[in-house]
């Protein structure tokens, strides 16, 4: 499968047409951006990192019953994908309290809760991804009800397979950030799932796995994204 045009580049990946019109072409950049692009970086092989773990954790949720606009990967840094028509929201799932929800509620981080949180954020850079209620996307017309109900039983599968699956390699899920879009009639989960769109906490330790490294200025940035990659093919 051959690269064509250039659809779209966004912080972290391009998009690129292929022969197909239904299918295109994913590729991971090492480009490493925070706070809504206001503080950016290069993170050393992060796109190869990211796209290994995305294509490993798309083919497990499909065997979960969750469908994705994954095809198959391609190299090391490129992944065949379904061409989505972009639902503009953002959810978020928080398992454990920790960055915008410890912030917005001054809470400590690492409280456990109760059960898992579950967010719906306006998805703009520009407006640093507010978060938003039903009304406001019913009143916008985002999407249909009927999307909403889908995106959210999804989101709560993903939830429940990734909470075991990570468990099982000593790494808590503390939350995650996930994106929907349409493909012949059906939601299907895109974008990435990897330590920019998640926090890992080792188990034990809470060393965290994951671009709050960046984020943070903790170092030992790229040494994070390769553990995930170990325990993730191991």
């Amino acid at each position: 499968m051959q690269r064509g045009e250039k659809l779209y580049e966004g912080k972290a990946k391009i998009l690129y047409a292929t022969e197909d019109p239904q299918l295109v072409i994913q590729f991971f950049k090492d480009d490493a951006t925070a706070f809504n692009a206001q503080k950016r970086g290069t993170i050393t092989d992060k796109g190869v990192c990211n796209n290994t773990i995305s294509a490993r954790l798309f083919e497990l949720l499909e065997t979960e019953g969750v469908p994705t606009h994954f095809v198959r990967q391609l190299s090391e840094r490129e992944m065949l994908v379904k061409r989505l028509e972009i639902i503009p929201l953002e959810v978020t799932i928080r398992n454990i309290v920790a960055g915008g929800m410890a912030k917005m509620l001054g809470l400590e981080e690492g409280i456990v809760l109760s059960q898992p949180v579950f967010e719906w954020h306006y998805k703009s850079d520009a407006l640093a991804d507010p978060l938003i209620n039903e009304d406001h996307i019913a009143a916008l017309k985002l999407a249909s009800e009927a999307e909403l109900e889908e995106i959210r039983r999804l989101s709560q599968r993903v939830n429940a397979a990734l909470r075991v699956y990570f468990s099982k390699r000593q790494i808590d899920l503390v939350d995650f950030k996930l994106e929907f879009g349409r493909h012949q009639g059906q939601i299907l989960l895109g974008d990435e799932i990897s330590p920019d769109t998640c926090r890992f906490w080792e188990q034990g330790t809470r060393r965290k796995l994951d671009k709050d490294r960046f984020r943070r200025d903790l170092g030992d940035v790229e040494a994070a994204y390769q553990e995930i990659v170990r325990r993730v093919v191991a």
